[in-house]
């Protein structure tokens, strides 16, 4: 029988707070951290979700009281997630580390004719466990838009497998001129704040954030609380480089797979966190993938309106926002959705709604075909 694993602790990072509690408490009330953004020198200002710059640093300094080491805007923000879940669970020689981003330290390529050591993902990751004084090589989970979701899986597997003890995961990335021009270069920048599902949706809103989750089989007695990792899978549906399958196929297939392995029907699941960027082909694709699971009843949300696509991080802070979700019994409205513009049924949530959450299904998509799929459960 295999191993049961749960995720204990969590935080995260984003413009909207950098506590579960103050993000929390924004997504009540109903906040967004997409605004106007100027980005690239010489194009207009994109809607996008960024984290102050001044307020990072002012708490980055004042939890790090003692940093005499030079990090960067991204580090500065894995840091400052990482380091409320090091402080209560400690680092041993079992001790996994595990890095879900996709382009990690981008920003230092700008004006280097050079290439700066740190921009590797593997100096990345050291440099965050190394401050942390973890033992084992770092993990690195870099798949694109589903890496936050693949990094639960990679650190549930490991520990199932008797790899590791337990681990922490962790999930950053960053606002970009790179990543900017490179969505803008697919038409796929939306021309305002996201509107997932929406028949009046017309592309995404690239933000930035940053989560981390303690993840383990053996949790202790005074855990506040105790999420299962149910079941996890990840597909490619081998579908084009950037565009997502028509029939939703690798969706389909990763849904399948981890709700089988967690033993949950379809009548079971609670609530949905889908992806939902907010393109018209993404959105379509995954309601035909939930149609043909037949969830399409099941409450839906995609977070994507409060903190734009966070890349890297958007599968394991949507998580995170999932399961505070369950804990405060709350569903919260897919933001900025008006009218249905899928040819797909769903239950995309509209407004703030109380529910008894025990089963979540954790979704992602992304490029090269990827998809991702969690089921977790609330103990």
């Amino acid at each position: 029988m295999s191993k049961e694993i749960y995720i204990t602790d969590y935080n995260c990072v984003t413009p909207l707070g950098f506590t579960n509690d103050s993000n929390w408490n924004a997504l009540l009330e109903g906040k967004s951290g997409v605004a106007l953004h100027k980005i690239i020198d010489n194009q207009d200002a994109f809607y996008a979700s960024m984290i102050d710059s001044d307020k990072l640093n002012e708490e980055f300094n004042r939890v790090f009281t003692q940093n005499t080491i030079n990090f960067t805007r991204l580090e500065k923000m894995l840091l400052l997630s990482l380091q409320p879940l090091v402080e209560k669970h400690p680092v041993s020689e079992d001790t996994a580390f595990i890095l879900s981003t996709t382009k990690g330290n981008i920003s230092l390529l700008k004006n280097e004719s050079e290439l700066p050591e740190g921009v590797y993902l593997s100096k990345l990751a050291e440099k965050i466990a190394d401050f942390f004084g973890f033992k084992t090589k770092p993990i690195i989970v870099s798949n694109a838009c589903v890496s936050g979701v693949m990094a639960i899986s990679v650190a549930k597997n490991m520990i199932q497998a008797g790899k590791y003890k337990d681990a922490f995961v962790i999930a950053g990335d960053e606002l970009s001129e790179f990543v900017i021009s490179g969505f803008n270069s697919f038409q796929a920048i939306g021309s305002g704040p996201c509107k997932p599902y929406d028949k009046n949706r017309d592309g995404i809103n690239i933000g930035e954030a940053a989560a981390a989750a303690y993840i383990s089989s053996e949790p202790s007695e005074n855990e506040k609380f105790r999420f299962k990792v149910l079941g996890d899978s990840a597909v490619n549906d081998a579908n084009h480089i950037s565009g997502p399958s028509r029939t939703g196929d690798g969706l389909y297939a990763s849904i399948r797979n981890a709700m089988t392995e967690a033993k949950v029907s379809s009548e079971q699941i609670d609530f949905i966190s889908a992806h939902g960027t907010a393109t018209l082909y993404n959105d379509e694709m995954e309601a035909i993938a939930f149609n043909r699971m037949d969830l399409q009843n099941i409450p839906l949300n995609s977070m994507k309106g409060y903190y734009g696509h966070c890349l890297g991080a958007s599968g394991l802070l949507e998580s995170i926002i999932s399961m505070e979700s369950a804990l405060h019994g709350t569903l919260l409205p897919s933001k900025n959705f008006e009218e249905m513009g899928v040819t797909q049924p769903l239950n995309i949530i509209r407004e703030t709604q109380t529910s008894e959450i025990k089963y979540i299904l954790k979704t992602a998509s992304g490029f090269g075909g990827c998809n991702a799929a969690v089921v977790l459960e609330k103990c």
